[in-house]
């Protein structure tokens, strides 16, 4: 799992460094941050990764007309669960210490909420932006305090209070997914493959 972090990790930073270099020439080529190869870091890259792909995944199988679906009034649509995700993810880089990118104002997020394809992007972007935030951090910074929606910790700390959050709203997209028919991919994957195996 590892490894294959590490390659999706280094895949991506290349295509944006390229991209960078095609958009406009720098003068000094910014530093290429270093993939830990052990530690909290590469620990909570793994994390970031798998909730990740759980998210896309289940965002891409739910129907777009689905997206405006609430179980009651007064609570998040399914689209706004996974922007509301987006924006913590804009609000837990910055608290590492990368800035929102420019042009990114977190009031507006929500706003796209009702379409699956922004939202979809919107997710990539955003867990491609934590990614860049926990890189740029060095192992010595780990120990420094921040400060949270829970009150101030370390940014090793920090990490366990993101994850939470992360799976908070898993179970909950899932829970969504589940109430409009939509069997989660991972879990359908499962199933065929229990029911493919040869009885005895």
């Amino acid at each position: 799992m590892r490894g294959f972090v590490r390659l999706f990790l280094f895949l991506t930073l290349s295509c944006a460094a390229l991209t960078r270099a095609q958009e406009k020439p720098a003068e000094k080529p910014p530093a290429t941050p270093t993939i830990p190869t052990a530690g909290a870091r590469l620990e909570f890259l793994d994390e970031v990764s798998f909730y990740e792909q759980r998210y896309i995944r289940l965002a891409d199988a739910i129907p777009a007309e689905k997206y405006t679906w609430r179980q009651v009034e007064g609570i998040r649509t399914i689209g706004e669960v996974y922007m509301h995700v987006v924006s913590a993810n804009y609000g837990y880089a910055k608290v590492l210490g990368t800035p929102y990118p420019v042009g990114l104002d977190p009031k507006t997020i929500i706003t796209s909420a009702g379409d699956k394809a922004k939202v979809l992007q919107a997710l990539k972007d955003s867990f491609a932006h934590m990614r860049n935030a926990i890189l740029a951090i060095k192992d010595s910074d780990l120990e420094k305090e921040v400060k949270t929606s829970r009150g101030e910790t370390t940014i090793r700390g920090a990490f366990f209070i993101f994850s939470g959050h992360f799976g908070e709203h898993l179970g909950q997209s899932i829970a969504y997914a589940r109430a409009v028919g939509i069997v989660p991919p991972w879990t359908a994957e499962r199933l065929q493959q229990e029911a493919e195996k040869p009885k005895p």
